[in-house]
């Protein structure tokens, strides 16, 4: 992607909706949604690919969907400070979200969002083959707890309680040629970056201690 920036308009990069990148099956899938015709940019990711680290939130916000970079606002620098404060940087983790593309006003990803968007980040998945994926918030925990069925999420529970205990988690991932590809990780939850903005001295803690499990798990 072209880090072209459009006058006029702070911190917007030119578009890659149309980058050949993005040809590939579960990328043409997205492609086919109504988010994808109503964002700037689709956000892919960031860091490294190599990491044994996985971090999945949610959503792009208003700055994501502008940079096409994900977690690159408020809460991607909360982020970066807590990495720092546990001894990690970018260069430990990768970071992705549930869906590609930004929900109109931030507002929560529905089912069948979910549905479209998903196979993207199980993709990314098999080819990372991270140790642990980190979860962030509600609904990227609620997915990998259901087992990336969607129809599940809401019978599993929240961030509260699960934070920061270690699961086993199996998946199975379907790709455009009917090749079944089994992937096995561990999942821990953690509180997402921007919940911590508005609630920092109860949940700072809680994440610090969190991200103590989560390295214990891939010294292991």
């Amino acid at each position: 992607m072209g880090e072209v920036i459009i006058k006029g308009v702070v911190d917007k990069v030119e578009s890659n909706k149309n980058s050949d990148e993005f040809n590939f099956y579960e990328a043409l899938k997205v492609k086919e949604t109504e988010l994808f015709r109503n964002c700037n940019n689709i956000v892919v990711g960031k860091g490294n690919l190599n990491a044994d680290i996985l971090f999945v939130g949610e959503a792009p916000g208003k700055n994501e969907d502008l940079q096409g970079i994900p977690f690159c606002g408020a809460a991607g620098k909360n982020l970066d400070k807590l990495l720092e404060r546990v001894g990690l940087s970018l260069d430990d983790i990768y970071v992705a979200n549930i869906l590609k593309c930004r929900p109109p006003e931030n507002r929560d990803p529905l089912p069948q969002e979910i549905s479209e968007h998903t196979p993207w980040l199980l993709a990314q998945i098999r080819d990372m083959k991270p140790k642990v994926v980190c979860s962030l918030g509600n609904y990227a925990t609620k997915f990998f707890l259901s087992l990336g069925d969607v129809g599940l999420m809401k019978k599993q529970p929240g961030i509260t309680e699960v934070h920061g205990k270690v699961r086993d988690i199996e998946m199975e991932y379907e790709d455009s040629e009917g090749n079944v590809h089994k992937m096995d990780f561990k999942l821990i939850p953690l509180f997402h970056p921007a919940a911590i903005i508005y609630n920092r001295n109860k949940l700072t803690p809680l994440w610090l201690d969190d991200m103590e499990v989560v390295k214990k798990e891939i010294e292991a």
